[in-house]
């Protein structure tokens, strides 16, 4: 049997844990520079008015109005609460697949279980008591089922977040009880096709001829079926893959026209990026820079370009990836225009022990990789960025993303510990 743990309104959720004053009450969350509602909790959601993904500054005073709390976005409080989740999940299977920042799957068949409702609750509650975190709880023999059981425990208000397909009955009863569309892995099209073949239920199309759906939805259509139909076709996946690509591409907090500032927010971004690129021991043999007016702005001109750069030997390097990229840079910026985003991108990645060198290139012996672990080993002890490329800068408040809503960062922060009085929580 498979667990799939699905966190209540994540974000929301972890901002609640640290503000027990707003249990019960509308909470959401903004996107990146507090643009617009990314994520709300169910007292949010019952407000039907309060519609997702508007501008913020359109919906301010209803969100007043209403009494909503708005939070910017708090990812290095979300990811750390994430990880507390999934170290709970751990101490009931050795088996568990991250399947996102708020979801897991745990092979409950390496584990002797004699009630399955008993550990989905023990699950919940333990969860809970550990992190503050809410979550469902969805078991059945394979994945796309405990998925689509997770969705029920959390639809249906006297499941209490829990649901167990351990009978026939059980299944019959949750597939004909939801929608295609609810089915993980249907898309919007394919939903729309199998309703206009009349299949509206996830029975439906359990119930459906398997030569039909090969046919119609191929090999990947068949073994969803098959999954509904009690039998395993998807593995979990416990070891994370690497990433084929690692970038990021954020707008600044103000529009920005000095090349200066632009430098330095491109440069903190190859080292955030460059940080992942050894999280996960790889290599990239390639950099693409790419550079952006607002494109939504009628008033400014608009302009927008990229330039890939190959690398002699692939890197791990900040500081040789961090010149490379400046030299791109340099090539596609534009005096006379106010820029919005810069983004970074590794490419052609490949894993360190597996680097094709150049005979002829001598760089990988340089002091680089001592250097580049050294200031890796001073971060981790003293704080991200306390050790950083002189071309950072330190006027990260004239380009960076606005959080004027963001909440401390509670568990990852000495100086954002929260206090009650005089006293430090720690």
């Amino acid at each position: 049997m498979i667990a799939l743990i699905d966190c209540n309104s994540f974000y929301a959720s972890c901002e609640q844990v640290f503000r027990p004053d707003l249990i019960n009450k509308p909470v959401v969350v903004l996107s990146n520079n507090d643009g617009c509602i990314i994520a709300a909790n169910k007292e949010a959601k019952a407000l039907t008015d309060i519609p997702m993904f508007q501008p913020i500054f359109k919906i301010k005073k209803l969100l007043d109005d209403n009494d909503v709390t708005y939070f910017s976005s708090n990812y290095t409080l979300y990811s750390d609460m994430s990880r507390r989740v999934m170290d709970t999940l751990m101490t009931f299977s050795p088996r568990v697949e991250e399947y996102s920042i708020d979801e897991s799957w745990v092979d409950l068949g390496c584990i002797k279980v004699g009630d399955y409702n008993a550990i989905a609750h023990t699950i919940k509650d333990t969860v809970h008591k550990n992190t503050g975190i809410p979550v469902g709880v969805g078991i059945a023999k394979t994945k796309s089922l405990s998925k689509l059981a997770n969705k029920f425990a959390k639809k249906i208000l006297k499941n209490n977040n829990v649901y167990v397909v351990d009978s026939e009955q059980k299944r019959q009863y949750l597939l004909r009880n939801l929608q295609v569309k609810d089915i993980w892995g249907i898309g919007k099209k394919h939903a729309i096709r199998l309703q206009n073949n009349n299949i509206h239920t996830a029975l439906d199309f359990a119930n459906m001829p398997v030569a039909w759906v090969r046919k119609e939805m191929t090999v990947i259509g068949e073994r969803l079926w098959r999954e509904l139909n009690n039998v395993p076709c998807l593995e979990l996946e416990t070891e994370a893959n690497a990433k084929k690509g690692i970038g990021t591409a954020k707008s600044f907090g103000f529009k920005l026209s000095d090349y200066s500032l632009i430098e330095e927010a491109c440069s903190y971004y190859v080292a955030e990026v460059a940080d992942l690129l050894r999280q996960q021991k790889s290599l990239a043999a390639q950099l693409e820079i790419s550079l952006q007016t607002n494109q939504h702005s009628a008033i400014d001109k608009q302009y927008r370009n990229s330039i890939s750069i190959n690398l002699d030997t692939p890197t791990d390097s900040t500081i040789k990836l961090t010149k490379e990229a400046l030299k791109g840079l340099q090539q596609i910026f534009k005096p006379g225009y106010r820029y919005k985003k810069v983004g970074v991108n590794l490419t052609q990645l490949v894993h360190r022990n597996e680097v094709q060198t150049n005979l002829f290139d001598d760089s990988h012996k340089s002091e680089s990789d001592v250097i580049t672990n050294l200031i890796d080993d001073l971060n981790g002890k003293y704080g991200k960025n306390k050790i950083k490329v002189a071309t950072v800068g330190n006027r990260s408040k004239e380009w960076a993303l606005i959080k004027e809503h963001r909440s401390p960062r509670f568990t990852t922060q000495w100086g954002e510990l929260m206090t009650i009085g005089d006293i430090k929580i720690k």
